[in-house]
């Protein structure tokens, strides 16, 4: 397999909440609306998130973002209302969570303090 990108696809009851909430947490607005049940932003070259509308099965997504500085985030997310978890100590991160709109469950973790173990 050659994968040339990856997305991490949430789903949303409610389209437009959610590209505003979406619009806070990342610090800008999508980059493509290919559709008008779809938005995107590319966050990297080989990687973005999509947003698009369900409401049989929305809020039953799962995303993880690595960040440089936990703290800065907390602090820049509480001033636009929106409000990480307690700090969670992990084995190779510490995490934060939130739920978005819909519930879908965003951790924010700082980039991991060793290696993972080989698989």
């Amino acid at each position: 397999m050659n994968l040339q990108k990856i997305y991490t696809s949430l789903l949303t009851a409610d389209l437009a909440g959610a590209e505003a909430w979406y619009t806070k947490l990342l610090g800008r607005g999508p980059d493509n609306r290919p559709m008008d049940t779809l938005v995107q932003w590319e966050l990297f070259d080989q990687g973005g998130l999509m947003l698009s509308n369900s409401d049989e099965i929305a809020g039953r997504g799962v995303m993880f973002l690595y960040v440089d500085d936990l703290s800065a985030e907390r602090h820049r997310l509480k001033a636009l209302k929106i409000v990480l978890g307690d700090d969670i100590k992990g084995d190779y991160s510490t995490l934060a969570q939130v739920r978005d709109p819909d519930g879908n469950l965003i951790t924010l973790a700082t980039p991991p303090s060793r290696v993972f173990p080989a698989a």
